[in-house]
């Protein structure tokens, strides 16, 4: 169970000593495994210097990530007089040398620019790269706020350049593991292959394995296999390296690795089996395997991506052993049926992975599949429905329908992402005044604030307890003020709320840290509400330092520290005024206005 997000974050920051962002050190760990349980203990990793030397200073401390999300695979470490990663008769191919202009810098490395979808290259400015690691390496993912993983998304995909005092291709590699733990497995792919092989250092070998496997995608091992390998004593890769020669058609060398493999015990059991599955899909592979499930316990990284490589249906119980991002990782995989993506897709719709339109594909490519005869009993006929309905109402039938079958508040909150669009064909009028809250509230879901502005006059035509639910959606999402936020109003809708309340509290920190309160109005409301917008402690210290600084990835980092819980219900509303004020002052108001709309309507 997930702390408290206010100690939750105090402890993130509990080995920093926050003088200034650039001057905090963390303690030094060595690297673990990342992979999946099953073989034995793991072999202790080999002290190597890193390819590329930091910008200055002592490399970052490489801890292993938190166990409980993808529990590593302790492997069983090679004995002296033998070696199981290769052929004793096999003679390593000489590696490929690039020309220099062929090269990729590690100085800046991520697909977006600031001139696109990305953030600025000095996002992190001169943030010591210790602290920033550390704060990744110890955030406790997913996060309950769509939006903020969203923003999130963005600063570690952006193309920033690496901070001081931490190795860039490590740098590269927290990033991707962090996106990992956010269910985002295509970005982290794609980040570990913008770096060139030859560069790795041993935590990038580990996370590199660890995106191959939440992609589905054992080719991705092939690259990696044989300097991993020769840089780990990981059980997993002598069999990564059958699986890529299999692969490339090398039947009898794939096998004798497995057999040897196999002899010397380094795997058993289901994992041994999926590996063999995958061997016997590749080229000239004869290895007819059988998977049961009966007797497995709990999902790992290993058994996911191998049996997901090869369409295999994992049983539901074992997902219940995982976080919500291996979800997210299903919902992607290409190789299993649409239909059986739809219920992970809606959970990483929920988390921020996939979009309205991501989602609204896949439902249609499962209606393209089904029977026209049974396809409007469906959700996805459901959906056409509320498309393309012949007119509002029967749009608006479909919509709530499709609201109504959602189970739980994640549930929910994906049924919002999944309508948000079709929300935006409804015309605004009086006649769906009781609905107007759970439309705006799904185009809010999918970043369409314009859309809902348009419901501004209907909000403003009901009774101020009629209109409250959309009215608090409004007066924080809106790209302008659009209905009253006055303190009155304000006022009017604490009392209704209940003094002291959750969302009494919410209203009042979300309009003073978008700056719509002014900051009398925002303290007197504040006081009257039982909440204090000044109280300070070392997270709300070391976000001022970081918007004061202008640093726009720094900050986004530190909002995600403090959303450590499951639900937007255990966020603090100070700690909300702080995220929102801070995201402002650094030019990220747009982002502000979407997590502000999403708590309004989560909580």
């Amino acid at each position: 169970m997930k702390r408290p997000p206010a100690r939750r974050a105090l402890a993130l920051l509990g080995g920093a000593a926050l003088v200034g962002l650039g001057s905090v050190a963390l303690g030094q760990q060595a690297p673990e495994s990342l992979l999946p349980p099953g073989f034995g203990d793991a072999a202790p990793p080999p002290p190597a210097a890193p390819p590329v030397p930091p910008s200055g200073g002592t490399g970052a401390g490489q801890a292993a990530p938190p166990v409980d999300l993808l529990p590593s695979l302790p492997l069983t470490p090679p004995t002296d007089d033998a070696d199981p990663l290769a052929l004793d008769e096999e003679v390593p191919a000489e590696p490929l040398e690039l020309p220099d202009y062929a090269r990729r810098s590690v100085a800046a490395v991520g697909p977006f620019t600031d001139a696109g979808y990305g953030l600025p290259a000095d996002a992190f400015g001169g943030a010591d790269g210790r602290f920033l690691g550390g704060l990744m390496r110890r955030l406790d993912a997913p996060l309950p706020s769509r939006w903020e993983s969203i923003l999130l998304r963005r600063a570690l995909l952006s193309r920033t350049a690496a901070p001081r005092r931490v190795n860039p291709v490590d740098w590269v590699a927290e990033r991707a593991w962090l996106l990992l733990r956010l269910g985002e497995a295509d970005g982290a792919r794609m980040l570990v292959q913008s770096v060139d092989v030859d560069r790795y250092t041993p935590r990038m070998f580990q996370v590199a394995m660890q995106a191959a496997l939440a992609t589905a995608d054992p080719a991705g091992f092939c690259p990696i296999a044989g300097p991993g390998g020769a840089t780990s004593g990981e059980a997993a890769w002598p069999l990564a390296a059958a699986i890529c020669d299999a692969l490339s058609g090398e039947a009898a060398t794939s096998g004798a690795l497995l057999d040897r493999a196999r002899a010397k015990r380094l795997a058993g059991g289901i994992d041994l089996l999926l590996t063999e599955k995958v061997i016997g899909a590749g080229a000239n592979g004869r290895r007819a395997v059988n998977i049961e499930w009966d007797g497995v316990e709990r999902l790992t990284a290993w058994r996911f991506g191998l049996a997901s490589a090869v369409g295999l249906n994992i049983p539901d119980p074992l997902f219940m052993t995982v976080g919500p991002q291996v979800q997210a990782w299903r919902a992607r995989a290409p190789m299993l049926a649409p239909s059986l993506r739809i219920a992970p897709a809606r959970v990483a719709a929920a988390l921020g992975v996939f979009s309205n339109a991501s989602l609204v594909d896949l439902y249609g490519t499962v209606a393209d599949q089904t029977d026209p005869t049974e396809i409007d009993q469906t959700d996805a006929g459901r959906l056409r429905a509320a498309y393309v309905g012949e007119d509002d109402a029967a749009r608006m039938t479909a919509i709530r329908r499709l609201w109504d079958g959602a189970r739980g508040s994640r549930d929910r909150y994906a049924a919002a992402v999944l309508t948000a669009r079709a929300a935006a064909r409804i015309r605004p009028d009086q006649a769906h005044a009781a609905e107007t809250a759970g439309l705006v509230g799904a185009m809010f879901s999918a970043g369409l604030d314009r859309q809902a502005a348009r419901w501004a006059p209907v909000v403003s035509a009901m009774s101020a307890a009629e209109a409250d639910p959309a009215w608090a959606i409004l007066a924080v999402g809106s790209e302008r003020p659009v209905v009253d936020v006055g303190p009155g109003r304000v006022g009017a809708f604490t009392e209704r709320a209940g003094e002291a309340s959750r969302r009494a509290q919410l209203i009042v920190a979300a309009l003073g840290g978008l700056g719509r309160l002014s900051p009398a109005a925002a303290t007197r409301l504040a006081e009257a509400n039982g909440l204090s917008l000044v109280a300070q402690d070392r997270w709300v210290r070391a976000l001022d330092l970081a918007a004061q600084a202008g640093q726009q990835g720094t900050v986004a980092l530190l909002v995600a520290t403090g959303m450590q819980t499951a639900r937007w219900d255990g966020v603090p509303a100070h700690y909300l005024y702080h995220m929102l004020t801070a995201l402002r002052r650094v030019g990220l108001e747009g982002d502000a206005r979407m997590i502000a709309a999403e708590a309004m309507t989560r909580s």
